[in-house]
């Protein structure tokens, strides 16, 4: 068999750099967008912040305008300039600067409360740890260095919710046997880490928590009756068998009903407020607003990042007659970047000004409107690809006067009706959660009945559906439910 040459043509799908740019800037966070911006300032001086505000923009782009008169449609095929990059061109309209209330709490622009940072408890938890509290505790009181540092042995030992990590007799063998410590002594050393703050800590299980608690407590029939069940009967009050502990300690409702309130009201985890809880703010990327009686969709300035040209290094490279290899790179890197910001924007725009149409039932009537939705339907719509629907909708967050959405809460499977239609998983669970919080707690709904109600309203649920949805909600089943 001889060589020869051959000619074949084919096909095959190539992305460029600008289009694997596109796609990794829309499947970011907002935070992750700012980030990855950030490298890109830090490592093109061809790129820079628009901190003069929306003085320039694209060409065919728009300003910001009041919402209630909403800006001219932008020109789409419009090619951008290359020196600045302003307001994002997809918005028909600025949202108000100022605060705006609404049924799940205030909204500013940076996604949470001005007040919010003089919360004393949050300061607390954030500066105090529960080992540097019972340390400081520790050292008011009057003890031998010897029993001192066996507090401190088993302080170590204490979990984030002030229990003891591990048993007592464990504890003893892992310490030197040159100490010639007794188990006695550290059995002391925790009788004192219980007489600290937060009440209930040092606790080996749950049962000795709340008994610590309790001992503090306020003397009276309950509190007796309490210290009881929780001794003896906190298996069948966890299992809400009110007649079987009724029968055993012969106690009639009044003081049974006190008894369980009072139990209710201590603290199984004495020591999570001085757990280190970091805080997750949100900026949203899109806001929703009520206008004209039409639900519209706006960019969130404050997630909208200002670029442009820097035009000192634009006009040295325009100077030079031959031009410069790597600046000349950096330069379209530039005007990649911008281009794609302001396609990532678009994108998301388009997409959730499509979900609102959809969904606007929802921002009128609440969860229980709330219609089924997937993503090929608004692909469809939009003349997307699915997984472009996909990214767009992941890690996105919408702000409206019912409170911060994802992007993907509006996406739900359906139910089929007895009219033919469909319902909402989202608004099944919505109706499952009124029932339950209307229901009369001494005879709550079960899942079957549960089941029954909704198929009257023309919802065919099977229970083991209904069990699934009030799983998810975290509401636990009838037996647990029941009160007295």
């Amino acid at each position: 068999m001889k060589p020869a040459l051959q000619l074949k043509l084919s096909q095959h799908l190539a992305l460029t750099p600008q289009l694997q740019q596109s796609i990794k800037l829309l499947q970011l966070s907002t935070i992750e967008m700012q980030q990855e911006i950030e490298r890109y300032l830090l490592e093109n001086p061809m790129l820079e912040r628009d901190d003069d505000g929306p003085g320039e923009n694209f060409a065919g782009a728009q300003q910001f305008d009041s919402p209630d008169k909403p800006a001219s449609e932008p020109a789409g095929d419009s090619e951008p300039r290359e020196d600045v990059q302003g307001e994002p061109p997809m918005t028909p309209g600025e949202v108000d600067d100022d605060r705006w209330s609404s049924d799940a709490g205030t909204f500013t622009g940076a996604g949470r409360d001005e007040d919010d940072d003089n919360d004393p408890q949050d300061s607390h938890a954030a500066n105090v740890s529960l080992r540097e509290h019972l340390t400081w505790q520790l050292g008011m009181t009057q003890m031998s260095e010897r029993d001192r540092s066996l507090v401190r042995f088993l302080i170590e030992a204490l979990n984030d919710d002030g229990y003891l990590s591990a048993p007592l007799e464990e504890l003893w063998e892992t310490l030197p046997p040159e100490y010639e410590i007794e188990i006695e002594e550290l059995e002391i050393a925790l009788h004192h880490i219980q007489n600290f703050d937060p009440t209930g800590i040092g606790a080996r299980d749950l049962r000795e928590c709340l008994l610590l608690q309790l001992k503090v407590a306020e003397d009276c029939a309950e509190r007796t009756l309490a210290t009881i069940i929780v001794d003896k009967h906190l298996e069948l009050l966890a299992a809400r068998d009110f007649v079987r502990i009724r029968r055993l300690t012969g106690c009639d409702d009044e003081i049974l009903k006190g008894a369980h309130e009072l139990i209710t009201s201590l603290d199984p985890r004495p020591a999570a407020g001085y757990a280190q809880i970091e805080a997750r703010y949100i900026t949203p990327d899109v806001i929703v607003k009520k206008l004209k009686g039409k639900w519209t969709a706006y960019i969130n300035p404050d997630a909208y990042p200002r670029l442009r040209i820097n035009r000192l290094y634009a006009d040295i490279l325009a100077k030079q007659r031959r031009g410069n290899g790597n600046l000349s790179g950096q330069l379209q890197e530039a005007r990649w970047l911008i281009k794609n910001v302001q396609q990532r924007f678009e994108t998301i725009h388009r997409v959730t000004q499509a979900i609102v149409d959809r969904q606007r039932q929802f921002f009128e009537h609440g969860e229980v409107a709330m219609r089924p939705l997937v993503l090929r339907e608004i692909a469809d719509l939009l003349g997307l690809h699915e997984s472009t629907i996909s990214r767009v909708t992941s890690q996105k967050y919408m702000a409206t006067p019912r409170g911060i959405f994802e992007l993907k809460y509006f996406f739900g499977s359906h139910v089929a009706t007895d009219t033919g239609g469909a319902c909402s998983a989202t608004a099944i669970r919505a109706l499952i959660k009124q029932l339950i919080s209307a229901e009369d707690g001494k005879k709550p709904l079960s899942d079957s009945q549960l089941s029954e109600i909704l198929g009257q309203q023309g919802i065919v649920v099977a229970r083991r559906t209904v069990a699934k949805y009030r799983e998810s909600l975290n509401i636990p089943p009838v037996n647990l439910r029941k009160t007295l």
